[in-house]
């Protein structure tokens, strides 16, 4: 049951391209406590039987894709047709989230299961402790008998030789895209990474599990490449020539109306960079449909080879980014905020094993990065280490009822950069809530999601939402402390 062995089915869903937000069910915001970490069933991993074979994993990252930056999410101009198929046989997540959206603290949290503020990592901080390394997805798995991989960008510290620890097989690579080979030939990174990808399946006996994380350098723009932001590969240069190309998804004026502390932000200072000018937009626009359609192909080039291999049929794909977007919405360029463009990511999990009549569900549960840690350590039949504070999709996955879920959680960006805005919030069904720390309290914002999808209205300051403030400001402070536990791990 590979692959390639079954026909896709109706990749349906909300887009936020062609029609409003799906509205959501009401936030219940007088509840008791709720722990960070979600409760679900089973609660402890199912083991595979004695005559079952664990399953193999390749986890795809990419770097700066919104959740909508997919064919099968009903984009009007992307053509991503591997990963619409990948959702048409799997789950596609359709409220999947970062915790925090930037990729130093996100990829730390991929790693380790944990929110920023327990694993203690961003940019500018000591790095990840070892104790932390040890009980990462890929050195749990090691230790369980699998051969690990990794290829692309790493995008972490870690204290000692945390490499080793962790992988078999690492390749890791930075900018610029195009990078020059020893025999004197340029290559694109999107496609090295691939390259590398096949290396390591020519590895693997088929025998021993594996799990492969092919870590995208790409869409990130090339920040030191002013003239190309995006370069893309060359089999992708003819690509969207002729295609109409969307405007952003919010005015681009509307940071006018934001507090002064945005007009000085990064977010407002790499517009420049990238969006500023409608010749400027519409070719950068172009140049990153195209990178995220180079990724694309080469994801199907790795399918295809373990297809070839006869590896398919027992390896678990997932499909994710390390944070949001804005592709110039708000009049911003990158992420590091609250509104959903920046905390929104595509999750696509195909599981091989699970029936047929399962295939191209969308899964509506709020899911975050710090999920997938657990869900493939479930998957594997490995208890998840005490450190985890995110809750395994394997239920989802599988189709199996789920008992408990979460409502709500806590996302926080604490990079200390004089242009990138501390801050903390919760997101629920309903509404939103954020502070930015040191900008209070001008700082302070409120949505509601059902009457206002695009959080163009800032309730903070409504005299008549002040209950509804007062409660969501509870509600973060509980699940502060909650994520904290005790002093960060590091």
């Amino acid at each position: 049951m590979g692959l390639a062995l079954r026909e896709p089915a109706t990749c349906r869903g909300r887009s936020r391209w062609v029609l409003p937000i799906k509205h959501l069910a009401a936030l219940c915001l007088l509840a008791a406590a709720l722990s960070c970490r979600a409760t679900v069933v089973p609660a402890a991993p199912a083991a595979p039987a004695a005559n079952e074979q664990r399953p193999n994993f390749l986890f795809v990252i990419t770097d700066d894709q919104r959740d909508d930056s997919l064919g099968c999410a009903g984009h009007p101009v992307l053509q991503t047709p591997v990963i619409d198929r990948l959702a048409s046989q799997g789950v596609r997540f359709v409220n999947a989230f970062v915790t925090t959206p930037i990729c130093a603290a996100s990829r730390a949290s991929f790693l380790t299961g944990a929110w920023e503020r327990r694993h203690g990592y961003t940019f500018g901080t000591p790095p990840l402790t070892s104790e932390l390394i040890a009980e990462s997805y890929p050195a749990v798995l090691r230790d369980a008998g699998y051969r690990t991989g990794f290829t692309g960008k790493y995008g972490v510290r870690a204290q000692d030789d945390s490499t080793s620890v962790m992988f078999d097989f690492f390749r890791s690579y930075g900018q610029p895209f195009q990078q020059r080979l020893a025999d004197g030939s340029t290559r694109h990174l999107t496609d090295i990474a691939g390259d590398d990808a096949l290396e390591f399946l020519a590895g693997c006996d088929g025998e021993q599990p594996f799990c492969l994380t092919v870590s995208f350098n790409a869409p990130h723009a090339e920040d030191a490449n002013k003239e190309h932001q995006f370069p893309s590969s060359p089999p992708e240069a003819g690509l969207y020539v002729d295609s109409e190309i969307p405007p952003p998804l919010v005015s681009t004026e509307f940071w006018k109306d934001l507090p002064e502390f945005f007009a000085g932000s990064l977010n407002r200072e790499r517009w420049f960079w990238r969006w500023d000018t409608p010749e400027q937009y519409d070719r950068n626009m172009r140049d990153y449909f195209r990178m995220i359609s180079g990724i694309d192909r080469v994801t199907g080039r790795i399918l295809a080879e373990l297809e070839r291999r006869g590896l398919a049929s027992n390896t678990v794909v997932i499909f994710t980014s390390d944070n949001g977007y804005y592709m110039g919405s708000r009049g911003f360029a990158g992420k590091w905020s609250h509104y959903e463009e920046s905390l929104r990511v595509p999750l696509v999990i195909f599981d091989p094993r699970v029936a047929v009549n399962e295939a191209g569900r969308l899964a509506s549960e709020l899911v975050l990065n710090v999920d997938l840690a657990p869900t493939i350590l479930d998957l594997a039949g490995l208890e998840l280490p005490a450190q985890y504070q995110g809750a395994t999709l394997a239920p989802i996955v599988r189709g199996t009822s789920v008992d408990k879920w979460r409502d709500d959680f806590l996302f926080e960006h604490l990079f200390d950069h004089a242009a990138i805005p501390r801050m903390e919030g919760v997101r629920g069904q309903r509404h939103v809530y954020a502070r930015y720390i040191d900008d209070l309290p001008e700082g302070e914002f409120l949505h509601d999601l059902e009457r206002d999808p695009l959080q163009l209205v800032n309730l903070a300051n409504d005299p008549e939402q002040a209950e509804l403030l007062a409660s969501m400001r509870r509600r973060c402070d509980e699940l502060l402390a909650a994520v904290e536990v005790e002093a960060p791990l590091r």
